[in-house]
């Protein structure tokens, strides 16, 4: 009898120890890729929600200072050290383009006049987020119009904004 116990004690087959392999797989086939697309829309948040703080900021420089008819490109005057602003993750920058005297005459994709901006989140080049083909770029002008672009350049504002 005690020859029967110890023949089974001996541990996993390899049979079992395939069927654990095979459900752990399968398991991070759905885990994984579920995980990197949560993570790739929180950083859209933090590149939407820096856009609107800039264009805030913008507004607030617009009405606050003494020429009151311009916005301004100058990282000082807007609250930063420096344009364009890299984001604390290290995964968008954010650019400003002012549409005014001694500033651009236009500031793509937005088709305002002088006075006006337009405020645009890019990924950085060879982070995880420059891999996001279907919310490539975020912007938003001086009307609040907001748009985003996918990796072709094609309008995906509906999707990217909301989601």
């Amino acid at each position: 009898m005690q020859s029967a116990a110890r023949q089974y004690s001996r541990g996993m087959t390899l049979m079992e120890l395939m069927i654990v392999v095979v459900i752990v797989s399968i398991l991070a086939s759905i885990a994984i890729p579920s995980y990197v697309a949560q993570v790739r829309r929180g950083r859209r948040v933090e590149a939407k929600t820096a856009v609107l703080d800039l264009a805030g900021r913008e507004e607030r420089f617009l009405s606050t200072s003494v020429n009151g008819a311009n916005y301004s490109q100058t990282a000082s005057e807007l609250g930063y050290t420096a344009l364009p602003v890299v984001l604390p993750s290290g995964y968008y920058n954010v650019t400003v383009c002012a549409v005014g005297p001694g500033m651009a005459v236009a500031c793509p994709p937005s088709t305002q006049t002088a006075p006006g901006f337009t405020i645009t989140a890019t990924p950085v080049v060879g982070t995880t987020q420059d891999q996001d083909l279907q919310c490539k770029s975020f912007s938003v002008d001086n009307t609040g119009k907001q748009w985003a672009t996918d990796s072709t350049g094609a309008d995906n504002t509906v999707y990217c904004w909301s989601n």
